[in-house]
């Protein structure tokens, strides 16, 4: 019996627009029964908009989330070893980039799954395009650690590779947008460029690339917004 597949289903970053997935991506998903997902609710919403065929109670949805039992993942891919292909879909955005899903990747890897990635958005990339910033050599951080002694280590070792004009990328909880900012302007020096990218592939989307001297202490119009943060040469 031949394998199924794992496909791998990009998120929209911001409301659904069919607009924005090729064909391609559609024709796969709609032929879905079988999911892995962060959390349900966003995943039926997706599936709800990108008009599945198939009705609301015959999904099967696997969880992956922060609160999943990771001893219940090898389960998950039995569907690919009786045949079947399963979607393992992120809440927003490309799975397994600055997203769970990984762990179930390197498990189909092993077990001989072919993987086939779907084309969708990344807000990483995405902001590293329009920031101005070395494209060619980057790092992406994630989330800072919360302990403060951590994190102004992390970003000291940051601004070391920033020395070798290797672009650096954050990102942080949108309610601590403001706070990452003054953080920043805290620890790197002035003339330090900041690419602050929020709500990508919205109407109130904004790339903004200036010195940390120009960006307040309290950016409160960013307050719980999606945002990828950027420092650069």
């Amino acid at each position: 019996m031949n394998k199924g597949r794992l496909i791998l289903i990009p998120n929209f970053l911001g409301n659904p627009n069919l607009d924005f997935l090729p064909p391609y991506n559609l024709n796969i998903i709609h032929g879905l029964t079988d999911f892995i997902v962060e959390n349900e609710k966003p995943a039926r919403a997706f599936l709800k908009a990108v008009q599945s065929p198939v009705h609301q109670n015959d999904f099967e949805f696997h969880l992956m989330g922060k609160h999943a039992d990771r001893a219940d993942f090898p389960s998950y891919l039995n569907a690919c070893l009786h045949g079947n292909d399963v979607g393992l879909l992120s809440d927003a955005g490309l799975p397994c980039v600055a997203d769970p899903g990984f762990e179930l990747v390197k498990m189909a890897q092993k077990k001989g799954i072919e993987v086939i990635p779907l084309m969708g958005f990344s807000s990483i990339m995405m902001a590293l395009m329009a920031s101005g910033f070395n494209g060619q050599s980057f790092r992406f951080h994630g989330y800072l650690p919360h302990d403060n002694q951590i994190k102004r280590k992390k970003l000291k070792q940051a601004l070391s590779d920033l020395s070798r004009n290797e672009t650096q990328i954050f990102i942080e909880t949108p309610y601590r947008n403001a706070a990452f900012i003054a953080e920043l302007k805290q620890q790197y020096p002035p003339h330090t460029l900041l690419c602050v990218a929020v709500d990508l592939t919205l109407d109130s989307e904004s790339i903004t690339t200036k010195p940390l001297s120009k960006w307040s202490n309290n950016e409160k119009h960013l307050h719980k917004r999606p945002a990828v943060f950027l420092v650069g040469m």
